[in-house]
């Protein structure tokens, strides 16, 4: 088949050379024209300006944007979409707000065009191991794309979730889910590494331990075994987390559908705690203990 790959940044352009090492056809865009034009020694068509897509397609054509959620998004629908025609596909690839995508594909529909909206993991390992893909929307534009579909999944990678929105729903509770898992590592081997027994641990080999039959055994506790291995006492890295926004839709959509995910929120609380190098909050209860009862303080100047 083929099909345009739109954004070709860490995620978008390694599923672009999956494809074409699929054999797929991939006509590739990307803002920066030299990210485009890196892809043609493996196969691809490069096109240097967006209105040019649809004219390298067939019909029903077959549109799959990686880019940053938001503005980005849109502003390339609205250029994107008047050059389409009706039956044609738009697959939304990015980390996008479910809720954004119910007011595109009724832009897309009131234009004739199909528009499915995807969750992607596999991070900048999928261009080897293949993408987990939860998408939603139109079932038969769905079925159309499964030879694109199975190409950039490993076997039983992908799955229709349901109508518009919820793939992005999906991906996002996946996402608040990994929220989770990293806090409970986390937690975990800063218990260890505070423990008497912290010299006699190799944190690389034990990561590799836990995944040999244990229940804990994960993808994570793989990545944790490369870390380590490399830097272990991880004093490479500052403790600064950042977040995506999909732990925060995860927690808001919590609250409005009064599910107590208090694993998932006190995680997303914990990277933004990442990023206070002296937090007011903690000042503060130093201050109380020593008013009410004379507890010791440090005083910023003794840093």
């Amino acid at each position: 088949m083929k099909i345009a790959m739109i954004g070709l940044g860490r995620m978008g352009g390694n599923m672009a050379l999956r494809l074409l090492r699929g054999g797929q056809q991939v006509v590739a865009y990307n803002r920066t024209f030299a990210k485009a034009r890196a892809l043609e020694n493996d196969g691809a068509m490069a096109v240097e300006r967006l209105e040019q897509v649809a004219d390298a397609l067939e019909t029903p054509r077959v549109l799959w944007l990686m880019l940053p959620a938001g503005k980005a998004v849109d502003e390339h629908l609205q250029r994107l979409v008047p050059t389409l025609q009706q039956g044609d596909i738009v697959v939304e690839g990015g980390n996008s707000f479910w809720r954004d995508d119910l007011r595109r594909a009724e832009f897309c529909s009131q234009n004739g065009v199909r528009y499915l909206d995807a969750g992607v993991s596999g991070g900048i390992w999928g261009l080897e191991n293949g993408y987990c893909m939860m998408l939603g929307g139109d079932h038969d534009a769905y079925e159309h794309l499964r030879p694109l579909l199975d190409t950039l999944a490993p076997p039983a990678g992908h799955m229709y979730c349901g109508p518009v929105g919820a793939g992005h729903f999906v991906k996002m509770v996946h996402n608040g889910i990994e929220y989770g898992m990293m806090q409970a590592y986390a937690e975990g081997f800063e218990l260890l590494d505070a423990s008497p027994y912290a010299a006699g641990l190799d944190y690389a080999e034990l990561s590799q331990l836990w995944n040999r039959g244990s229940v804990v055994r994960s993808w994570l506790l793989e990545l944790l075994e490369q870390v380590f291995a490399q830097d272990g006492q991880l004093e490479q890295l500052e403790a600064f987390v950042d977040d995506s926004g999909e732990g925060r839709w995860t927690v808001q959509q919590a609250i409005e559908s009064a599910v107590p995910a208090e694993v998932l929120t006190i995680a997303l609380m914990r990277r933004f705690r990442s990023r206070q190098a002296s937090s007011f909050s903690d000042r503060l209860l130093a201050a109380l203990r020593n008013a009410f009862g004379g507890h010791a303080v440090v005083s910023s100047k003794e840093k």
